[in-house]
């Protein structure tokens, strides 16, 4: 059964003129319902997680001023959305989308999260519309359960996953790869385990050359018994927050290549969509309903 994290609560509102497209977590199940991608029964409703499972990953300090909103105002700013209860809420329950598909992947090969990707977020401080890292929570609650040793994060948002690297940068059980624009926010980078800065511009043709060369070697190398995915639409060339050329196309390539990959090897991965804020909607949608129309065809 193909199963996806959706939560109501994920089209959080936001004051007008906001540049985040929270219509997306709206739109996007929608046409993958009209389309046919997929059926009510598909998509499973996250709750609140036991905070334990949070304070694997984050500091307590932090995960107790955000649950109180008592982030100093200039840490509040970094994240980019005004905090409210609801928002907190919000951020929890995406965090356990995660977790929950991180499961059934393991039964079923794959799952998704409509929402997630949230790879800003440090062990004690969130940034850029990340408060809780969605895909470090879930690594850390498979292992905890002993159901997976080996993680491998790919994260192919066109912004580098910061926040992440920092979380796992003295863990071997945890491998991060991150493969970004070079020249974009985060402009000072943290260490993953393999950065790959890309030129501005790049397109298509050189980035899924890049990608095809470097993920099979590493995944022979490093041996992972799961994988989560980010798979960012942002490396689109009309989005406002990016810095790369690839077209919806080569975006739908990139998951395809991605996807057929741990396909092949039989290694179970969860999919959390990251960013996307091209200036039209529907581009958007586009780009993130091909990863789960590719999901679809591969595995169910």
């Amino acid at each position: 059964m193909f199963k996806i994290a959706f939560h109501p609560i994920y089209k959080h509102s936001l004051p007008e003129g906001h540049r985040f497209p929270m219509l997306k977590y709206e739109l996007l199940p929608q046409q993958l319902l009209l389309e046919g991608t997929c059926t009510p029964e598909n998509f499973f409703e996250p709750e609140i997680p036991n905070d334990k499972h949070i304070l694997a990953v984050h500091d307590p300090e932090y995960f107790y001023d955000l649950l109180n909103l008592k982030i100093p105002p200039k840490e509040a700013r970094k994240i980019g959305f005004p905090l409210t209860q609801d928002l907190v809420r919000r951020e929890r329950i995406i965090a356990d989308g995660t977790m929950k598909a991180s499961e059934f992947a393991l039964e079923h090969g794959i799952a998704m999260n409509v929402a997630g990707g949230t790879h800003h977020a440090y062990t004690d401080r969130g940034e850029a519309f990340c408060m809780l890292n969605d895909q470090a929570i879930a690594a850390r609650y498979l292992q905890s359960k002993n159901a997976v040793k080996k993680v491998l994060i790919v994260d192919l948002d066109v912004h580098q996953g910061n926040g992440t690297a920092e979380i796992f940068q003295n863990d071997p059980s945890v491998f991060t790869f991150s493969m970004h624009g070079g020249n974009n926010y985060p402009f000072k980078k943290e260490q993953s385990d393999l950065d790959v800065p890309l030129d501005k511009d790049t397109g298509d043709a050189e980035y899924l050359s890049i990608l095809k060369d470097t993920l099979p070697r590493m995944i022979d190398t490093e041996k992972p018994d799961f994988i989560f995915y980010l798979c960012g639409v942002d490396v689109i060339s009309s989005d406002k927050l990016g810095t790369l050329a690839m077209t919806v196309e080569g975006c739908r390539q990139r998951d395809q290549f991605v996807l057929e990959t741990c396909h092949k090897l039989k290694i179970p991965v969860q999919c959390s969509m990251g960013g996307g804020y091209s200036p039209e909607i529907k581009t958007i949608i586009e780009a993130h309903a091909n990863t789960f129309r590719i999901a679809k065809d591969l595995y169910f």
